[in-house]
């Protein structure tokens, strides 16, 4: 694809988590990305500057920058922005986990609604008249609510969020295409569905249930493990991120989809044999170890989505089909045993002995 946007200093927010990693890893590796990128990360419990380490190593002072800031403190970003000439947002910035958004939901409101405002605001204070920018905003698709079995969710498609993490999610959705047709702000925006792959924090499902398959500990799956999700290889994710970064048209929004829809109780299933297979154990000794557990309120049954347009629009297709995924995944997972010890020395081991131990 010919670039029609050229990215010269990039602001990549949460950089220091699971898909700010991997998308700002995806950056380096392109050989037609020629600018810097500049990473704010708060460096919460699942921010981590070891997933970058090689970067910074390879590009640190030259094309890379970390800064650690929160994205609500204005004079900070404000700094930021100055600093670096910033002409290209891509915010991932966000609290993300479900269950923990029922537990606190305090943090989703201020990081997703007031963090996203923040951001939007100085975007659109320092750029004003300006040719050139852009501010992309990744959201999810869990801000349209719950499918039956048929159908997919369109980017026309009303917003139903029912957490208080998609309710925060849905708010700065709103806010940024608000900053478009307000101030003309240049915007675009995707919605997308359950990422997978390396350095994602082990709270959610595939790094959680490969770990405890790992070390032999019980495979906890909500209801009756029938929920549907789509899963999205988090390097397709950010293809197609470029892929809106340097051809998206401004005030769009584009869902991004990995179409691979299975149900939570399967996707478990086909992990027990992958890492079974791995670790030279019989996949029946994991497949033991499931164990259905009280469903979690609010629990949307099925997410899939269409993504016929960025398709269609701007040539993106997914490369990395679901087990070609998981093997990957349950590769590195398997051969990074420091990487693991070092994100459970903290926070998220004294959270998950407080809110799974008592399952």
């Amino acid at each position: 694809m010919s670039l029609l946007r050229r990215l010269s200093s990039v602001l990549v927010t949460g950089g220091a988590g699971f898909i700010g990693t991997n998308f700002i890893k995806y950056l380096f590796r392109r050989q037609d990305f020629f600018g810097r990128v500049i990473n704010i990360d708060a460096l919460t419990y699942a921010g981590n500057l070891f997933n970058l380490k090689d970067i910074d190593h390879d590009f640190g002072g030259s094309r890379y920058f970390f800064e650690k800031a929160d994205i609500c403190d204005r004079a900070a970003v404000e700094g930021i922005f100055d600093k670096y000439e910033i002409d290209t947002v891509v915010h991932f910035a966000a609290e993300s986990h479900v269950d923990r958004s029922i537990l606190g939901p305090e943090a989703f409101v201020r990081t997703n609604i007031f963090g996203t405002f923040t951001l939007l605001d100085i975007a659109r204070g320092r750029w004003d008249g300006q040719d050139g920018v852009l501010f992309h905003h990744v959201s999810t698709d869990e801000v349209y609510g719950s499918l039956d079995l048929d159908g997919r969710f369109s980017e026309d498609s009303a917003y139903r969020p029912r957490s208080p993490y998609s309710a925060s999610k849905a708010a700065s959705d709103h806010l940024a295409m608000a900053y478009y047709h307000t101030y003309h702000l240049p915007v675009t925006l995707s919605n997308c569905t359950n990422n997978y792959g390396p350095y994602q924090f082990p709270e959610k499902l595939i790094p959680l249930m490969i770990m405890n398959m790992k070390e032999g500990k019980s495979l906890p799956i909500y209801g009756d493990g029938k929920n549907v999700r789509d899963w999205l290889f988090v390097d397709d994710h950010s293809s197609a991120i470029w892929a809106i970064l340097t051809a998206g048209v401004t005030g769009e929004k584009y869902n991004i989809g990995g179409e691979n829809e299975w149900e939570n109780r399967k996707i478990v299933t086909a992990l027990c044999e992958i890492t079974a297979a791995a670790l030279g154990r019989p996949s029946d000794e994991l497949v033991r170890l499931m164990t259905f557990v009280k469903d979690r309120p609010g629990h949307d049954r099925r997410y899939a989505v269409d993504c016929q347009k960025i398709q269609n629009e701007l040539g993106w297709r997914r490369q990395v089909d679901i087990h070609q995924g998981l093997i990957r995944t349950v590769s590195w997972y398997l051969n990074n045993a420091e990487w693991i010890a070092h994100i459970r020395s903290g926070e998220y081991r004294e959270w998950i002995e407080q809110n799974y131990a008592r399952r």
